[in-house]
């Protein structure tokens, strides 16, 4: 039964193949992939420009030696041949990476090297058909950077725009690591006392947030890593108050200076996480004697010496109180 279903199924495949307006279609399809292939005949013999990408090594380096530079040493080669040569460069293994000697090209006293683009041309020419030429090669020369081993760690940095949304303020944040290795000469070494991420622009978050970002690059200097993890605490806003003892500055030993009333109410905004841990010693309210026997009135002013860290719009709650000075 098997065996007479597939002969039926096979006699109707055979009659639509063979039909006669399937003869057609399939002739439509020999004369179209035929003139298809002459189209990419005629397409491949033509003339390209191609640009590639070509990586450049540094071979034989010292132990001692540590490659400081932060660009990947690549080389934009503009290629030019028949389409049939730029096929092979694009889709074989063909175009290898430029391997060259370091002590050709290393400065030992300036801890660089240059390497001009002639010497590359010439690597890649054992590398090509000899009806390709280079039209272009993009940088001009190469240079990079090395030192003997000199590093230390530094601290890293926010740089950009870091914004919580209405009524946060950022707390806290923290990199993971909290410290970089630096590799550079001497000179940069001690110029570096910290590193900055990346121009940032992280806004409008309400809670915790980790982000990778990358750091700054600076050249001839090496970062290990030069990407970490970036932790921000955001905390929601409060406005407190607590009172603060007025006191006296520029006061003569012989003479106290008494106000009304002795404490003002110094108004701030904080985090709710921080609430507790601001005191009424954390701020210094005071009134200038020296001022007022310069400019005598019926009230003093009061002045804000010190704040806590972290709080926001501090103000007090009045500027001006009566006053009293005594001889001791």
């Amino acid at each position: 039964m098997k065996q007479l279903r597939l002969l039926k199924i096979f006699s109707i495949v055979r009659s639509f193949v063979f039909s006669a307006v399937n003869k057609e279609f399939l002739i439509f399809l020999f004369f179209l992939a035929l003139s298809g292939g002459f189209w990419l005949l005629t397409a491949l013999n033509e003339t390209y420009e191609k640009d590639f990408i070509v990586p450049v090594h540094l071979a034989n380096l010292p132990k001692d030696v540590v490659i400081t530079s932060n660009d990947e040493d690549v080389v934009r080669v503009t290629l030019r041949d028949k389409g049939f040569a730029i096929m092979s460069y694009l889709y074989t293994e063909r175009l290898r990476p430029i391997v060259l000697n370091f002590a050709n090209y290393a400065n030992k006293s300036r801890g660089k090297g240059t390497i001009p683009a002639a010497d590359i041309q010439k690597q890649l020419y054992t590398q090509l058909s000899g009806s390709t030429k280079i039209v272009a090669v993009k940088p001009e020369r190469l240079e990079f950077f090395f030192n003997y081993g000199q590093s230390k760690r530094v601290p890293i940095r926010i740089a950009g725009t870091i914004k919580p949304g209405d009524q946060r303020y950022l707390a806290d944040y923290k990199f993971f690591p909290q410290f970089v290795t630096v590799y550079a000469n001497n000179k940069a070494l001690d110029s570096i006392k910290e590193v900055r991420t990346e121009e940032l622009n992280i806004t409008n978050f309400s809670d915790t947030i980790v982000e990778t970002v990358e750091l700054h690059r600076i050249e001839g200097v090496k970062m290990v890593p030069y990407v970490v993890r970036l932790a921000l605490y955001p905390d929601v806003l409060t406005e407190e108050s607590v009172e603060v003892p007025i006191s006296a500055e520029n006061l003569p030993p012989d003479k106290v200076l008494r106000t009304f009333p002795s404490k003002v109410k110094v108004h701030f905004i904080v985090g709710v996480s921080r609430v507790r841990s601001i005191t009424a010693d954390a701020f210094k309210v005071a009134a200038n004697y020296a001022e007022l026997m310069e400019h005598p009135a019926d009230k003093c002013t009061l002045y804000l010496r010190k704040a806590p860290p972290g709080v926001r719009k501090v103000r007090l709650e009045i500027n001006q109180v009566d006053y009293l000075i005594e001889q001791k």
